[in-house]
């Protein structure tokens, strides 16, 4: 099961309702909240999530990249994002808060960056719904994949697999049609793709053309 997941960090956000709609095809919205401190940017914050999950026609996959999650990655739950992703460099509590996200509804997601290793997380993956595996270094959209996080994604795999766990394995940042098989092949089964899907000329069709290529890789 291949799952799409575009992100709206490359869409136009004078039109994000129109760019939303654009997507309608794919499993999830994928919103990038950004802080200015855990990552160099700043995106947007709770109200335009609030007003997003209002009006997106699929479910909304939030992915928080910022200081203190376990304060403030809750509240994204309350307004109805579907999955809350957090990084676990920047969790005091990862297992707690993981929990209270499951608790208000949503899928827990737990991001590591591209140098960090799993290691110190699989005996937490029982705790979890989504891994997400960063490719490229947070902050930015446009950025290419970095090859050497595919080991990582393999041993995600094997470890969740080796625990007979459900858990998802989401990979983000320079997912295309030249790498998402590669990816898919590593073992994630949930695609992040920003430009690739916003830059192409038909949407919908680049969406179901990543879908097939991922999909041709089952797990």
């Amino acid at each position: 099961m291949a799952l799409i997941s575009p992100s709206i960090l490359s869409a136009d956000f004078t039109n994000l309702e129109r760019d939303l709609q654009a997507i309608s095809s794919a499993d999830y919205a994928h919103v990038d909240v950004m802080d200015n401190h855990f990552v160099p940017n700043l995106t947007i914050g709770l109200p335009v999530v609030e007003r997003i999950v209002e009006v997106s026609p699929v479910p909304v996959d939030v992915h928080l990249m910022i200081e203190d999650p376990d304060r403030w990655a809750p509240g994204f739950a309350e307004a109805g994002a579907q999955s809350v992703t957090f990084h676990a460099e920047a969790a005091s509590a990862p297992v707690r808060l993981a929990r209270e996200l499951r608790r208000l509804g949503a899928r827990a997601g737990m991001a590591l960056r591209p140098a960090t290793p799993l290691e110190g997380f699989v005996d937490l993956l029982g705790e979890i719904d989504m891994l997400l595996v960063m490719t490229v270094e947070p902050g930015f959209g446009g950025q290419s994949f970095i090859e050497g996080t595919l080991p990582k994604i393999r041993r995600a795999r094997q470890a969740i697999s080796d625990a007979d766990l459900d858990v998802w394995i989401q990979v983000d940042g320079g997912v295309s049609r030249s790498t998402i098989e590669r990816a898919a092949e590593a073992g994630a089964n949930v695609f992040v793709a920003g430009s690739a899907v916003y830059g192409a000329q038909d949407v919908a069709s680049e969406i179901e053309v990543l879908r097939s290529m991922a999909g041709a890789h089952r797990h």
